[in-house]
């Protein structure tokens, strides 16, 4: 018995899609329930893996209605797209989140680039404040944070989830399409929270600082010409126009 049909039999069953893990646990699970899965019971996860991409490609060689796909890391049995409409007639439409916006999509494309990546960095990229952005993609689900940066008052940094991958169906990070222009951006560490731009305020107020108090501004004579002139050692005491 070959274990790329083991786990064929295994995802065909399944309600959900399952990582290498949670593969190999179920085959160490079956040498309970009989002698023929004992020979399975420590099978390596590459060894699972090539199983699987094996099999993925007997699928796609075989031209069915439905391939082995992985999505996220896990991997499960979908539809072919042409088939849609009969399917949908067949399970009705699921209710699906709005679309990202915009600044959403440009925001999240920053992340999955760059991750590790504090919000004071991607506000530096996009050129402005990004508070509204973060909050509804940290609620879709879509990045979490992963840690905090090694800097001067150590701020979060974020990351994108698994469920990321599964909403572009991306098997990793590694599938994104390239994007050298946007990885070779330089983007400066930053020292500390502390900005002046009240766009990009990234701490409270009572702890922003000026790097320079800045100067009353000087009465432009040039633009003005009825305006008197400074009084100087030199026409000090004159009367105006002399």
């Amino acid at each position: 018995m070959e274990l790329k049909f083991i786990l064929e039999s295994i995802l065909f069953s399944a309600q959900k899609a399952l990582s290498p893990k949670e593969l190999r646990d179920l085959l160490a699970a079956a040498s309970e329930h009989g002698d023929a899965a004992k020979p399975f019971k420590r099978t390596k996860e590459e060894d699972l893996v090539a199983a699987l991409e094996q099999l993925q490609k007997d699928h796609e060689a075989a031209q069915r209605t439905y391939r082995l796909a992985c999505v996220a890391g896990s991997w499960q049995f979908v539809s072919q797209p042409e088939y849609a409409p009969w399917l949908v007639a067949l399970v009705g439409v699921k209710a699906r989140p709005p679309r990202l916006s915009q600044p959403g999509l440009e925001t999240l494309a920053i992340i999955a680039y760059r991750q590790p990546i504090t919000r004071a960095e991607i506000e530096q990229v996009r050129g402005v404040a990004v508070d509204g952005v973060m909050q509804t993609l940290v609620e879709r689900g879509l990045v979490e944070q992963v840690g905090r940066a090694e800097v001067v008052g150590r701020p979060m940094t974020y990351g994108t989830t698994a469920l990321f991958l599964e909403y572009f169906g991306l098997r990793s990070l590694e599938d994104l399409p390239a994007a050298d222009e946007l990885r070779r951006l330089p983007v400066a560490k930053p020292e500390a929270l502390l900005t002046i731009d009240p766009g990009l305020a990234t701490a409270p107020p009572d702890q922003l600082t000026l790097e320079e108090v800045e100067k009353p501004a000087e009465p432009d004579h040039a633009a003005d010409p009825a305006a008197p002139p400074p009084e100087t050692a030199e026409n000090a005491g004159q009367p105006p126009g002399q």
